[in-house]
């Protein structure tokens, strides 16, 4: 019998624990005036320099959420791939992420549970190396 998959999707069985795979972009005025768009969130500290350059910052600083993203597009279009579905993602914001920074997502599978297709992944972001997201997430796999 042969299987058949989704292009990029791969099936549980095929997922360990330590896999590993990772996705950067640079953030860009444009990206974060898309996002604040797209979401509704015009705060100041994202889309006023003015007002940034007044707050602990000192310049504006990209949502955070956006940074987040990243988890989905590898979730999405890597590992597990095509079909699989978000249960839950925890999130710590630590430091802040700049226009012109280069954000590094990465996704490690920490664990696997057939029965109830689902795989937990630690989730991170870096910039420059350092930790700027720190998290978990859990995916479905229809």
């Amino acid at each position: 019998m042969t299987k058949t998959f989704h292009l990029g999707a791969i099936p549980i069985e095929d997922i360990e624990i330590g896999m590993t795979l990772s996705y950067s972009q640079t953030i860009t005025d444009s990206d974060i005036k898309a996002f604040a768009g797209l979401s509704g969130d015009h705060n100041p500290i994202h889309v006023d320099e003015k007002y940034a350059e007044n707050s602990r910052f000192k310049k504006r600083i990209a949502h955070g959420l956006m940074s987040a993203g990243f988890f989905s597009q590898l979730f999405g279009t890597k590992l597990p791939g095509p079909g699989c579905v978000y249960t839950s993602q925890s999130l710590k914001f630590l430091r802040p992420v700049y226009i012109n920074d280069t954000v590094t997502a990465t996704v490690e599978v920490i664990n696997v549970d057939i029965s109830k297709k689902r795989v937990t992944f630690r989730t991170f972001c870096t910039v420059n190396n350092k930790k700027v997201i720190d998290g978990e997430a859990e995916i479905y796999i229809p």
